[in-house]
């Protein structure tokens, strides 16, 4: 077979040449890179091209057929596993958070899987409302290219906004619009490059699906550990890089809030390297108790965080929307690299969200949005109590998913298959996580966003029964 896979290899990183392989092909897997079926590169072909000894692909093929990413077809090689779901269930998700369950024809019927939107939550009257508005009023300039860093009046608006329920620090003029999160991110990346940085450092676990946006970019992802206080700054500080991308708010996938020590520690560490905190403030607004809800991290060192996030996480992923909020030495750089690369976000987008936010309509829609999570989470704890001794929501009250530890005799991957073969699609904990193991034990990262009260229960019950609990 003379099939090619794009794989990075780092020798100077010190991480074991068969876990970097391991990982990268199994977070191509989970993004939506390689798709089932898709035919990988035979081990004596993927060792030759990479310079790796045969018995560590042939290992690592083996470990991740073990874990139900691959399977061997007879004559046809190695390919990614055939997962069982419909092509509509199959897409990827915002962020590229997929799941790969084994290799199992049951149809999913439940699909917990994180970054899943609740489409029935959009506002579609007041967001028509505001689209209408707009194109009655805006002026003709608008018609033409946008600036790369996007229009001026939405500037001002999110600055403003931001301000008022982040505490961000921050003039129009530091405000940059994207086409979401992930754009932005890979801006930033950009734009380190062009600053002198070679790395930036990803916390772990944390999202594969960002850790390639990363490496695509040319920047090497450096794990940073996090526990039960958030990500560790004396493990980053030793790390050696100047820059790091981080979820103080709600961390990604564990929701640990950021201790305040260990916020405090993070932005003496940046200054003191003279370094970049990428803060990506993805769900902060689905704090359900808004009053304990921590205040952004650039708040506390506007000269050193970037602070980003967008609608698609606040309303719905077809918006492709987002922004970033830069330090003042960086916004002529952002803009330069903004402008080489592409020719800004569309206008109308960004005026029918700042009518959006100036109306009042997105407080009005946050409020019911908390509410609605708030239920599920709620629901997700009863049917564990009720269904599934052992096992309990850990992490801040917030977001729209949830990391559920389970006793610890019971194997995440064994759980997560009975699961798959019971409908159930979820992810482990152990899918996240670069360096093995982590602090937090057996655990499912379990998305609720897009499951109705009842069916969050079913699941468990499901769950529970499948692996006889």
């Amino acid at each position: 077979m003379s099939t090619h896979l794009q794989v990075t290899i780092d020798r100077t990183s010190g991480e074991p040449l068969r876990e970097q392989l391991r990982t990268r092909i199994r977070d191509m897997i989970t993004t939506g890179i390689l798709r089932a079926g898709t035919p990988l590169p035979s081990s004596r072909r993927l060792a030759a091209d990479l310079r790796l000894s045969r018995s560590v692909v042939v290992e690592v093929y083996q470990q991740l057929t073990a874990e139900g990413y691959l399977h061997t077809v007879d004559r046809s090689g190695t390919r990614v596993a055939d997962w069982g779901i419909t092509r509509s269930s199959a897409t990827v998700p915002a962020c590229g958070r997929v799941a790969p369950p084994a290799a199992v024809s049951t149809p999913v019927r439940w699909d917990l899987r994180t970054g899943l939107a609740d489409a029935t939550g959009f506002p579609r009257r007041e967001w028509l409302f505001c689209v209408e508005k707009v194109l009655r009023t805006m002026g003709s300039e608008h018609l033409e290219y946008p600036p790369p860093e996007g229009v001026a009046e939405v500037r001002e608006e999110l600055a403003a906004y931001l301000g008022r329920v982040r505490a961000v620090r921050a003039m129009a003029h530091h405000v940059m619009m994207t086409a979401g999160f992930s754009h932005g991110l890979s801006l930033v990346c950009r734009l380190l490059l062009a600053e002198g940085h070679r790395s930036i450092g990803v916390e772990d676990p944390g999202h594969p699906g960002q850790r390639q946006f990363i490496e695509s970019a040319g920047l090497r992802a450096v794990p940073v550990p996090v526990d039960g206080q958030g990500i560790v700054v004396e493990a980053l500080a030793r790390s050696g890089t100047r820059a790091v991308l981080v979820t103080p708010a709600h961390q990604f996938p564990t929701g640990v809030a950021l201790t305040d020590e260990r916020r405090s520690a993070l932005v003496s560490w940046a200054r003191a390297v003279d370094g970049i905190v990428v803060e990506d403030d993805f769900d902060s607004e689905f704090w359900f108790d808004v009053g304990e809800r921590p205040l952004s991290l650039q708040a506390a060192a506007p000269e050193h965080v970037i602070h980003g996030s967008s609608a698609s996480k606040l309303l719905a992923p077809f918006l492709r929307l987002g922004w970033l909020t830069v330090p003042s030495h960086l916004v002529a750089p952002f803009s330069r690299t903004r402008a080489r690369l592409d020719i800004g976000t569309s206008s109308v987008d960004q005026l029918t969200f700042a009518e959006f936010v100036r109306g009042g309509r997105l407080d009005r829609h946050l409020r019911r949005m908390r509410k609605r999570h708030q239920e599920r989470r709620r629901a997700l704890t009863d049917a564990l109590a009720r269904y599934f001794p052992g096992a309990a929501v850990q992490g801040a009250a917030a977001g729209r998913h949830s990391l559920v530890s389970l006793p610890r005799d019971l194997d995440e991957r064994t759980v997560t298959r009975a699961a798959r073969q019971s409908g159930v699609l979820v992810r482990g904990l152990g899918d996240f996580t670069v360096r093995p193991p982590s602090p937090f034990g057996p655990c499912l990262v379990v998305g609720h966003a897009a499951q109705t009260p009842h069916s969050l229960a079913t699941a468990v019950q499901l769950i529970a029964q499948a692996v006889r609990v």
